[in-house]
């Protein structure tokens, strides 16, 4: 039985716990070690962004792909296959992505465990089955949750299939998270409300516009905030 009418689901990347800085430490080691003839840094890194976009699209998210688009960007450039030295520094320059520590959002932990007295909490988030849940397990945040959802992407069809697998109200449910593409937008299509927290790092894939006359698009500027509206 839900302590309120109303539910909370949580996106994970960016919302509970860092990521895409971590990415975008290792891209900088990459274009530091990457000596290119011709092209500066941020031609490359548009190479780049144009191949992990179409990875995205074909392969999904994660740590993984993130490497096979390291891979690929060299070979493109040097319009040759990556040799086996080169592999293993890309896998060396990735390592902290592979077998890191979650670095939790300042006051996640406090704050979810706030709201779980009051609140029924649900976590929907998006990439690598095993690459997940191994940050979930290594965040120790998953007993504020009723439900753990993984999906390779967060439309508005995951949103509906969430609406009918937990028989919840869309005018009492609320997504929060950072991403206008995958967490708020989607979330109102099938809707619920949405509360965006802004991120510094989001990616750049997971930015959109939001209307700003939206009243069912609750902005807050971090996430302990969270406690001042539920």
């Amino acid at each position: 039985m839900r302590l309120t009418e109303q539910v909370l689901i949580f996106d994970a990347d960016d919302t509970l716990w860092e990521n895409n800085i971590l990415f975008e430490r290792v891209i900088a080691d990459f274009l530091d070690w990457l000596e290119h003839p011709t092209l500066d840094r941020v031609e490359i890194r548009a190479v780049l962004d144009d191949i992990k976009a179409a990875n995205a699209v074909s392969h999904g998210y994660g740590g993984k792909v993130f490497l096979r688009s390291l891979a690929e960007c060299l070979e493109r450039l040097y319009e040759r296959p990556a040799t086996t030295r080169e592999r293993r520094r890309i896998d060396e320059l990735a390592v902290t992505l592979i077998e890191r520590r979650v670095e939790l959002v300042p006051g996640v932990a406090e704050t979810l465990a706030d709201l779980g007295t009051r609140h029924e909490l649900l976590l929907l988030t998006k990439g690598d089955q095993d690459e997940q849940r191994r940050k979930l397990d290594a965040s120790r945040l998953a007993h504020h949750f009723s439900g753990i959802h993984i999906v390779p992407e967060k439309g508005v069809d995951a949103y509906l299939r969430l609406v009918e697998r937990h028989d919840l109200t869309p005018l009492t449910t609320w997504m929060i998270g950072n991403s206008p593409k995958s967490d708020i937008l989607p979330a109102r299509q099938a809707g619920m409300n949405a509360v965006f927290i802004p991120h510094d790092h989001t990616w750049v894939l997971e930015q959109g516009e939001l209307d700003p006359g939206d009243e069912r698009v609750l902005r807050l500027g971090a996430f302990p905030e969270l406690l001042d509206h539920f």
